[in-house]
């Protein structure tokens, strides 16, 4: 396996003990992964016990396993996360439980034939290509926040796929600022409600801010979802073959009945940002993580002309780049876009010989399984090679995108979206890291950089 030593990727340096919960309250309001503790990332289980929330942190993969696959409708999702989502995702996939979300899932599995690559390959080249003609510019040496551009180019292919249009960088800055806000926020407000702060203080603290944002980025995608709404409804004919189109003409089996305006906004909100957002943080720490290791970055070039050389890539080319493929399954080992998945234990049981009661909080947690001593050699390190043997890789331990019935729907469209966003990156440009940046890691409803990635990007001459 390679690895350097020298260039230890950052993460936040966890407590050398458990914090009190005053600590914890004003730690976790700006981000969760604060708050964590040198036990944290050896522990097979844990407990934290706020006034309004009693949590278990699971990190035993045959108990991973349960929780998520074999008695996934005991740990139906965390109705605290459906809330503090709402005002952004309103009752979509991602927070509904039960026969709504059954519903919902059957409703939109045919949109995402949609999603497949034979299918968007030419619209996402196509937002790649315009994002690389952006980043040369006129000079051979570009210094910039690679966060932003990666946040746009993911939001943009996800525009086109789902909308058939190109996301317009005016309301694409509008979403991201939105959306940093609503991230920032929620933080806040899911630790008040963890600690039973009144509601009626909320709004003193910023509530309504969280709310705006929400309502902001859902008034954009209402202003163009409106008019195809209305022609569909209006002659029940579908005027385009994408996301949307499929949503419009989906029908409830049992019912009959299509989705609502209201019900399509809620998908597509999902869908966007969900598609984009996790795929837009992981290849922000796939960027970080390349400038750290310049040989690695150097045989991943190398992979890029063998197989493709200088001509535009195609579908096919991607299922070959292996090295790709694994470094960017390493950047989501290491920093996976979803750091925790949060459920609700329906009844009492026992795990671990505790007894978990009914109602408490359940968090299957990626960030510490992925960083776990015990379950990966050199767990901090960056080492793509590692995923070149998947037997080496222990079961029911790596799980960027979930595993079992709720298992990310996108996950290989993010995979593809990757390899091809990483593949033109490197073989454009050589990718370093600004001298004496750090990364400022944070979790919020995603692992992101506060202070963005400061990169240089420098034309290769080839």
């Amino acid at each position: 396996m390679s690895s350097c030593p020298f260039h230890q990727p950052f993460f936040p340096p966890p407590l050398k003990n458990k914090a009190s919960l005053l600590f914890t309250f004003f730690r976790k309001r700006r981000s969760w992964l604060d708050g964590l503790y040198e036990r944290s990332y050896s522990m097979k289980m844990g407990r934290v016990k706020m006034p309004g929330l009693d949590l278990h942190v699971i990190n035993q993969p045959d108990l991973v396993h349960r929780i998520l696959v074999d008695e996934v409708k005991e740990f139906p999702k965390n109705q605290l996360l459906g809330h503090l989502l709402e005002p952004l995702l309103g009752e979509s996939i991602f927070t509904t439980n039960g026969e709504q979300w059954k519903r919902q899932r059957e409703m939109l599995n045919p949109s995402f034939e949609m999603t497949r690559i034979s299918h968007v390959f030419g619209l996402m080249n196509d937002a790649v290509q315009e994002m690389k003609d952006h980043l040369r510019g006129d000079n051979t040496e570009n210094h910039l926040d690679i966060d932003p551009e990666m946040t746009y180019v993911t939001a943009d292919i996800i525009f086109r796929t789902i909308l058939s249009s190109r996301l317009d960088r005016n309301d694409a800055v509008k979403i991201i600022e939105a959306f940093v806000t609503f991230q920032e926020e929620t933080a806040r407000t899911a630790m008040r409600t963890m600690f039973k702060i009144p509601e009626w203080l909320w709004f003193l603290s910023g509530e309504n801010k969280r709310i705006k944002a929400g309502n902001d980025i859902r008034d954009i995608l209402a202003s163009i979802i409106r008019p195809r709404y209305d022609a569909i409804i209006a002659d029940d004919t579908p005027n385009n073959k994408d996301i949307l189109s499929s949503l419009l003409q989906a029908v409830d089996v049992d019912s009959g009945e299509k989705f609502s305006f209201e019900e399509i906004l809620d998908q597509v909100a999902m869908l966007f940002l969900a598609g984009h957002e996790t795929s837009a943080s992981a290849l922000t720490w796939a960027t970080y993580l390349l400038s750290l290791y310049p040989e690695i970055q150097e045989r991943a070039y190398h992979e890029v002309l063998n197989i493709a050389g200088e001509d535009e890539f195609n579908a096919d080319q991607l299922k070959h780049m292996e090295l790709i493929t694994n470094i960017f399954k390493e950047t989501l080992r290491l920093y996976p876009p979803v750091g925790f998945f949060a459920r609700e234990n329906t009844q009492e049981t026992t795990m671990r010989d505790k007894t978990i009661a009914k109602g408490s909080s359940v968090v299957v947690a990626p960030w510490l399984i992925h960083r776990h001593k015990e379950f990966w050699e050199n767990p901090n390190g960056f080492d793509p090679d590692r995923f070149s043997d998947p037997k080496s890789i222990h079961k029911d331990t790596y799980l960027p995108f979930g595993m079992g019935a709720r298992i990310c729907i996108g996950s290989s469209f993010a995979m593809q979206e990757a390899v091809l966003i990483l593949a033109t990156l490197i073989r454009e440009f050589k990718i370093e890291l600004q001298e004496g940046f750090v990364p400022d890691v944070v979790g919020r409803l995603t692992v992101r950089s506060a202070n963005g990635m400061k990169i240089i990007l420098k034309r290769r001459t080839h």
